[in-house]
C-alpha cells in the first residue's frame, strides 16, 4: 500500500491521524527533521500520552512516511522520500479548497483491467474514490479536470496508465437533471455528513485564539486534523449540482477562518518546543 493511500486511511481524530497532522504542519519546516522527543512533546500538547505516539511513530517509520535519522547523537525523525510528494499534495488540497464553476470542464477515466488483476482492479476504484471521483460505471469515473493529474498519478504508480483513458469534457449530457445523475456518482449524503460533522467539531471553537499558546496550537492541529480528509473525498463539485442547503461552503469558510485565526499563535508554540525562532512571516505563508 503507498504512502498516498495510506494517508487517507487514519481516522481524524486518531493518535495516527494527528501524528499525520503535525508531520504536515511542521516538520518540513523544521528542516525536513525534528526529535523523537519534540515529536512526542506535540503530541503531548493535543493529549495523546507519549507511549502512544512512540508506537505509531514506529508504524509510521514501518510505511515510509517517516525514516528514522539521528543528529548529533539526538534520535529522531525525517520525512520519507515517498511520503514527501504526499504531504505537498496534502498541501495544495487542505489549504487551498477548490470548486468547479458551472462551465468548468470535466474528466472522465476510462479503464479496463481484467478479473486476474482483480487486486490492481480494485486498488485503482479505491484511490479514485478517495481523490473525489464519482462513478458513472465500472470502468468508467468522473471527476473536475482539476483532479487530472492525480487520477493520471494513480495509473502510472499502479502500473496501469495503458489501461486506461482520460478525456476532458465539458458539462455530462444526460437525461433529465444533471443534479439527479451526479447523486448517483457521488455519495452526497456521505460527503454532506463529513461537512457537518466538521462543522459541529468545530462548534464551540473560539473565532480567535486564547492567551494559552498550548491550546492554541491544539485547538489549531484538531481543525486541520478534522478536515483535513473532506477535501480529498469531495471533489468541490458546482454549486448547481448539488443539493439545496449544501454545507459545503460553510465548512470551507469556517476552515479557513479558524486556520488564519489560530496558524501563528500554533507555529510561535511549536517554534517554542523545538527551541527555533518563530518567523512571521512562515507564521502567514505555512501553506
Amino acid at each position: 500500500m503507498s504512502a498516498v493511500l495510506d494517508d487517507m486511511d487514519s481516522r481524524p481524530g486518531s493518535t495516527a491521524s494527528l501524528l499525520r497532522t503535525i508531520i504536515g504542519l511542521y516538520l518540513r519546516e523544521a528542516g525536513g527533521w525534528m526529535s523523537s522527543a519534540r515529536l512526542v512533546d506535540l503530541m503531548e500538547a493535543v493529549g495523546t500520552p507519549a507511549a502512544l505516539t512512540r508506537t505509531s511513530l514506529t508504524r509510521l517509520r514501518k510505511k515510509g512516511v517517516l525514516d528514522a535519522e539521528t543528529r548529533d547523537g539526538v534520535a529522531g525523525y525525517a520525512v520519507g522520500a515517498r511520503a514527501r510528494h504526499m504531504l505537498e499534495r496534502g498541501d495544495r488540497r487542505i489549504h487551498q479548497p477548490r470548486a468547479m464553476g458551472p462551465e468548468d470542464p470535466w474528466c472522465l477515466v476510462s479503464f479496463t483491467v481484467p478479473e486476474s488483476e482483480r487486486g490492481l482492479r480494485h486498488q485503482l476504484r479505491r484511490r479514485l474514490h478517495w481523490i473525489g471521483c464519482g462513478t458513472v460505471g465500472p470502468g468508467l469515473w468522473i471527476c473536475p479536470d482539476y483532479l487530472r493529474a492525480e487520477a493520471g498519478e494513480i495509473l502510472e504508480d499502479l502500473g496501469l496508465r495503458g489501461a486506461a483513458v482520460l478525456f476532458t469534457t465539458g458539462t455530462p449530457q444526460v437525461q433529465g437533471p444533471l443534479r439527479e445523475a451526479v447523486a448517483g456518482w457521488w455519495d452526497l449524503d456521505d460527503l454532506a455528513t463529513l461537512h457537518r460533522g466538521f462543522l459541529e467539531s468545530q462548534r464551540g471553537v473560539p473565532d480567535q485564539p486564547p492567551a494559552d499558546a498550548a491550546a492554541a496550537f491544539a485547538s489549531y492541529v484538531r481543525c486541520i486534523d478534522s478536515w483535513r480528509i473532506i477535501p480529498y473525498v469531495d471533489p468541490g463539485l458546482p454549486a448547481g449540482c448539488l443539493p439545496e442547503g449544501w454545507p459545503g461552503a460553510a465548512s470551507s469558510v469556517r476552515f479557513l477562518e479558524l486556520r488564519d485565526a489560530y496558524r501563528p499563535a500554533a507555529l510561535a508554540f511549536v517554534h517554542a518546543v523545538t527551541g527555533e525562532q518563530a518567523n512571521p512571516a512562515l507564521a502567514g505563508n505555512h501553506d
